[in-house]
């Protein structure tokens, strides 16, 4: 887990970086912005810097070849040494951005270079580097008072609780490419990843909640996309596999595949389908899960909200199915109406 409450933006320096399709050019800055004795607004930087890195998902820097090749990694890495030459490889930074920004969809924007010490990770302490990207502008009221009345008027600005594009390289596992934790708001969808996988060039580490994560996914698919083609399977029944599936992961700290499996899809037929489809999983999406591994809570408590339990019959009613699956049962009466029955105990 990150902490930030001991930690400290020790330099800044923000840029202007457009859009090489838009031909839109650089502005670099010539100085690095003077911090001291500002420790109210270094509060509201850290705030829009730090205050959306949550979660503990971790990328390494990466390069076909040789680390060492990839350029934001070799900047991070002189810079984690000393930090002397922060203004030119600032630029350095920003010029390489540049060259990556020739999709349609990016802004021009401010791009902050700071770098940070007291970063807690886990048990460590460390020093890291932020890379920030500011794409979108909000309007804010300004209300004053002026002689006996309220006067209000407007601008634009930069919310800091929204922070569009993020990179915090920790000074943790140099060899293997640094620990980077990333935020991208704007291309929740894939419609342009130049950030992650072209600027910065990082892959996720296989991590334990690497694995939850993907070995949830790969479950879901399964459970939505597979097994209906296979076997005569009721959409309450799809529910119940689902609940089944991430009740596993709540219940028990160890993941093991063959317990889960047993457990979850009960018959042989089942769970022989599922295991065929984790290879066409890994396959298509280039993974490598693994049987065992400890269950990391937080990404047990993310993935479960996209299990959904709702049965949605017409437009009129949604069930919420939590339970044993044996308290409801589907037929249709002699008019030809589908129906549900449900069984219930105590009503609250």
């Amino acid at each position: 887990m990150l902490a930030f409450q001991n930690a400290q933006l020790k330099k800044l320096i923000i840029h202007k970086v457009g859009n090489k399709l838009l031909e839109d050019g650089v502005v670099h800055s010539q100085d690095e912005i003077d911090l001291d004795g500002r420790d109210d607004l270094s509060s509201v930087l850290m705030t829009y810097f730090l205050s959306q890195f949550k979660e503990p998902v971790f990328y390494n820097f990466h390069h076909v070849s040789d680390i060492d090749l990839n350029e934001i990694y070799s900047i991070a890495n002189a810079l984690f040494q000393s930090t002397r030459g922060f203004l030119k490889k600032s630029r350095d930074i920003a010029n390489i951005l540049y060259e990556y920004s020739n999709h349609p969809k990016i802004k021009t924007g401010e791009l902050y270079i700071a770098y940070f010490d007291e970063i807690q990770v886990g048990n460590e302490v460390t020093d890291a580097l932020g890379i920030f990207k500011s794409e979108n502008k909000d309007t804010f009221l300004k209300v004053y008072e002026k002689k006996e009345n309220i006067e209000v008027s407007y601008e634009d600005g930069i919310n800091i609780k929204r922070l569009d594009k993020g990179c915090l390289i920790l000074n943790i596992d140099a060899d293997n490419g640094f620990k980077v934790c990333i935020i991208d708001t704007q291309n929740a969808n894939n419609e342009a990843q130049y950030w992650k996988d072209e600027f910065l060039k990082l892959k996720p580490v296989a991590d334990n909640y690497f694995q939850t994560r993907n070995y949830l996914s790969l479950a879901r698919n399964f459970v939505t996309e597979r097994l209906d083609e296979e076997f005569e399977v009721s959409k309450a029944d799809q529910i119940d596999y689902l609940n089944r599936s991430i009740e596993y992961f709540k219940k028990n700290e160890h993941f093991n595949e063959q317990e889960f499996a047993s457990s979850v899809f009960e018959h042989t037929s089942v769970i022989n389908s599922f295991k065929k489809f984790k290879n066409d999983f890994q396959d298509e999406n280039d993974l490598h899960i693994v049987s065992e591994f400890e269950i990391s809570n937080p990404a047990v408590k993310r993935q479960s909200k996209v299990f959904k339990s709702v049965l949605k019959l017409d437009r009129n009613f949604h069930i919420y199915i939590h339970g044993d699956r044996n308290l409801i049962e589907q037929g249709m009466d002699e008019d030809g109406r589908k129906f549900y029955k449900i069984y219930y105990n105590v009503e609250t």
